[in-house]
């Protein structure tokens, strides 16, 4: 996955983190089972698809968000690391049928790690997106990461709160 170009390192990665008021337990499952990443896995306004969802070590996924005016932004890419109900490695990349219709130069080549870790009754969440260059980190800054992955979390938390109350 990494080339001779790769300046991987703490410059090159976005860090995010939330407390989760659920047992950890629940957050591993909501967050790796297709049919619960559907309801949640998008910014607030958008709407999820999941195309493929193979969830094992060298299984590949494809996820689909789909903006408010029909816009699709899909991303896919393969399961790393799956060490249950604490840590889940996979790469990202924006597929290929949206790189071309964008027109190219999208950054590719990202590694996102989850960790879970019990904090009381809750969970910390941390996510670790980790790019190949400063440049393609600062690219996904620019395109909206880190507010996208924050309006994600909120609306992971919402779903949340709604199986606790058994919706």
């Amino acid at each position: 996955m990494t080339s001779t170009d790769d300046q991987r390192g703490p410059e090159t990665e976005i860090v995010i983190t939330r407390r989760l008021a659920a047992p950890r337990d629940l957050v591993w499952r909501v967050w790796t089972e297709a049919d619960h990443l559907a309801a949640w896995c998008k910014p607030e306004g958008f709407m999820s698809r999941i195309d493929s969802h193979d969830f094992r070590v060298g299984g590949y996924w494809r996820y689909v968000m789909v903006g408010p005016d029909g816009t699709e932004y899909p991303s896919e890419g393969m399961f790393v690391e799956i060490d249950p109900p604490h840590r889940l490695v996979s790469t990202d990349q924006f597929s290929e049928d949206y790189v071309a219709a964008a027109g190219g130069g999208l950054p590719n080549g990202i590694l996102v790690t989850l960790v879970l870790d019990v904090a009381g009754e809750d969970t910390d969440v941390t996510v670790r997106i980790s790019h190949p260059t400063v440049e393609a980190r600062q690219q996904q800054e620019r395109m909206g990461l880190i507010t996208g992955w924050n309006g994600t979390l909120s609306e992971l938390e919402a779903y949340l709160a709604l199986q606790q109350l058994g919706a």
